[in-house]
């Protein structure tokens, strides 16, 4: 039986503390600006969009679809999966795939955030529903 797979801790600061307290209890968080209503990941205080600083934290349903994805069959670690998924919010983020058969991902497919373990926050990752 394989050993499972380690993730390093990631690494925090003042900005970004209520997104891994929020990760601790398996909330997926993202930033909503007030000034213009975009929503926006990675977690800011400053809106990507309009560049106000008047923003808020929102649950995030975790939920959404494959935009596009790359398999990587060949690495010393073994095959793995990265893409870019859009949530229902609205954001997209670059995430690797998880806890799924690797060669069954389509572009489209319904995806949902799943933390993994390391020595300090859980990491989001996504799997197919």
């Amino acid at each position: 039986m394989s050993e499972a797979k380690k993730y390093s801790a990631p690494v925090t600061n003042a900005e970004t503390a209520p997104f891994w307290e929020a990760a601790k209890q398996g909330k997926f968080m993202i930033k909503r600006c007030t000034a213009c209503g975009e929503a926006h990941y990675f977690p800011r205080s400053i809106c990507p969009f309009c560049y106000s600083d008047k923003t808020v934290w929102e649950q995030s349903s975790g939920e959404g679809t494959i935009y596009t994805y790359s398999l990587m069959r060949k690495s010393p670690t073994g095959p793995y999966a990265i893409g870019y998924v859009t949530l229902k919010e609205g954001p997209s983020l670059q995430t690797n795939f998880v806890d799924c058969d690797l060669t069954t991902l389509k572009i489209g497919q319904k995806v949902k955030v799943v933390f993994k373990p390391t020595d300090g926050a859980p990491l989001p990752f996504f799997t197919p529903v």
